[in-house]
């Protein structure tokens, strides 16, 4: 009797530990860790293999979360998001500099560098999201001009895509959402040191999100540098051509030539050629475009809805270029001076520009008679 208690007590155990390590693998699916697939926070190997096989293998799963951790990470090539998978690591709080030393989960990028067309060190695919991560090109220079490289990210013409709490220590380009449509985009808690290009927006045609953007000088802080020099004399923080409906708050940006540029975004079609050309409309709240020699520069909005600011802060001019048709307004905004500034608005073009509660503070500093 006792041992036919003991068997069956025996198979209940079987079965238990059966049913506990499916419900564990249940529970774990579609879950991978870097390091599982060889990969190395040390500096010195080269995870791109290992990234990239973490990833697929989350996507064969129907998607996923492929996580990282504490580490500097290099990648020699580039990496794809495929559908449906998010690259997530343990940053929580942007860094100064550079950032080997100042933990978190770091990747150091060195691809392309020279080509300025060339491939994306991270191509985001539909429902993709990258998070929790700071990139850094350890063989930037600080000079004028600096190494080019292709956008840090960028989307493959699919919709969804997600980019949370990152930053990108020195991008010569930060972020493509515009040569291939990207409809339903949300980026929040950005911080990044764009060297020419910051964040390009254009080819969305269901609104699209930016919150919490931070752009600056941060990993070269001479004023004097050469870095800065180019930074000042050529650099755009950002860049917004089609959209529909844009929403945007709380973005930043300062020591740029232009802070944030509306272009007649370009079309292309499947084979990547221009077709034709087309502006957007959208709303920006609590925008700070700061220590900028041209803060707003409109090429062409939206004719019919164009692009609305609310409690904007201004320094140093908008600019409306001859071209543009759309309404562009500013709602309880201040505008000061830098120290060569001239008008605070210089309008051209057949739209009309509406200016409600805002105040305007020590234009003409040159004392030549140029008016507000």
């Amino acid at each position: 009797m006792r041992s036919r208690c003991r068997i069956a007590v025996s198979i209940l155990l079987v079965v238990s530990c059966c049913v506990c390590l499916d419900a564990v693998a249940e529970r774990d699916r579609g879950s991978h860790h870097v390091a599982d697939f060889g990969a190395k926070g040390d500096g010195v190997t080269d995870n791109t293999a290992a990234f990239q096989a973490a990833l697929d293998a989350a996507a064969k799963d129907g998607g996923g979360v492929v996580m990282v951790p504490t580490g500097s990470f290099l990648i020699h090539g580039n990496l794809v998001i495929p559908d449906n998978v998010a690259l997530e690591g343990v940053w929580r709080a942007p860094v100064r500099g550079e950032p080997p030393d100042k933990g978190g989960t770091v990747l150091l990028a060195t691809a392309s560098k020279g080509d300025l067309e060339g491939k994306p060190f991270i191509e985001m695919h539909m429902n993709s999201a990258l998070k929790g991560l700071t990139i850094f090109y350890p063989e930037q220079i600080r000079a004028n001009p600096p190494l080019p490289y292709p956008w840090t990210v960028q989307g493959a013409g699919k919709d969804n895509i997600t980019i949370l709490d990152v930053t990108m220590v020195n991008p010569y380009q930060a972020v493509d959402l515009g040569t291939k449509p990207n409809g339903r985009h949300l980026i929040r808690n950005l911080y990044a040191y764009a060297l020419f290009k910051g964040v390009y927006i254009n080819q969305c045609y269901d609104v699209g999100r930016l919150e919490n953007i931070h752009i600056w000088p941060f990993w070269d802080v001479d004023p004097q540098s050469p870095l800065w020099v180019f930074t000042r004399e050529n650099a755009t923080a950002f860049i917004i051509g089609k959209t529909d409906g844009q929403m945007a708050h709380s973005l930043f940006c300062i020591f740029y030539k232009v802070g944030m540029h509306f272009i007649d975004g370009p079309i292309y079609d499947e084979k990547g050629e221009i077709v034709s050309y087309a502006a957007g409309s959208g709303m920006y709240t609590n925008c700070y475009l700061d220590v900028t020699p041209c803060a707003v520069l409109v090429d062409a909005v939206m004719d019919t809805a164009g692009v609305s600011f609310v409690n904007a802060s201004i320094m140093s001019k908008i600019v409306v270029g001859p071209k543009n048709q759309g309404p562009v307004k500013f709602t309880g905004s201040g505008f000061w001076a830098t120290s060569d500034l001239d008008s605070h608005a210089v309008l051209g073009g057949w739209g009309a520009v509406f200016f409600e509660s805002c105040h305007f503070n020590d234009w003409d500093r040159k004392r030549r008679g140029a008016p507000c």
